[in-house]
């Protein structure tokens, strides 16, 4: 896939939109929903058995995608705001909740993704923090970034993934 050049065109994702997604245990997109292929501007075939990290956007810092992966890896769901990059450059924010689905075996069976719209006010607040840590990482390096993200984890009382979902929740 071509990499694609980020634009300050940002794409409304609406209330009403609901953006779902299914992935492998490597992060690959095994199912994509027509709102997700409409407001990224991909095809299903563009997006199918490709890594999520294709719509990463340069504004997300590197902390906020560890921090997800070392949740759902240890068995816990994940509830985040992403940036996310478009095929045409363009990018849109959601709140993401990323749960595992299992097999009624208990063995894995796919990570499910769902992604809704952010108010303007949220926005700005989670932007603004994304960026001290983007700053931290390019300046500093990706560890610099880690201990300030631990930092700030510490600062709001956030001691488990219950407590992050639950800080990202009540942002208004």
């Amino acid at each position: 896939m071509q990499k694609v050049q980020p634009t300050d065109v940002e794409k409304e994702v609406t209330p009403i939109d609901l953006i779902v997604s299914k992935s492998d245990k490597d992060g690959n997109i095994t199912y994509a929903n027509p709102v997700f292929m409409k407001i990224s501007g991909y095809t299903q075939g563009e997006l199918l058995d490709k890594p999520h990290s294709v719509l990463r956007h340069p504004d997300m810092p590197k902390v906020i995608f560890k921090y997800l992966w070392d949740t759902l890896h240890a068995g816990n769901d994940v509830v985040a705001y992403v940036k996310n990059l478009c095929k045409d450059g363009s990018y849109y924010w959601v709140l993401a909740t990323v749960k595992t689905a299992k097999n009624p075996d208990g063995s894995f069976r796919n990570y499910m993704s769902t992604r809704r719209s952010i108010t303007e006010n949220v926005k700005s607040i989670i932007s603004q923090i994304y960026a001290e840590f983007l700053k931290i990482e390019r300046e500093n390096g990706f560890e610099a970034s880690q201990k300030a993200f631990d930092e700030f984890l510490a600062k709001n009382n956030i001691s488990d993934a219950e407590s992050f979902n639950s800080f990202m929740q009540k942002l208004k």
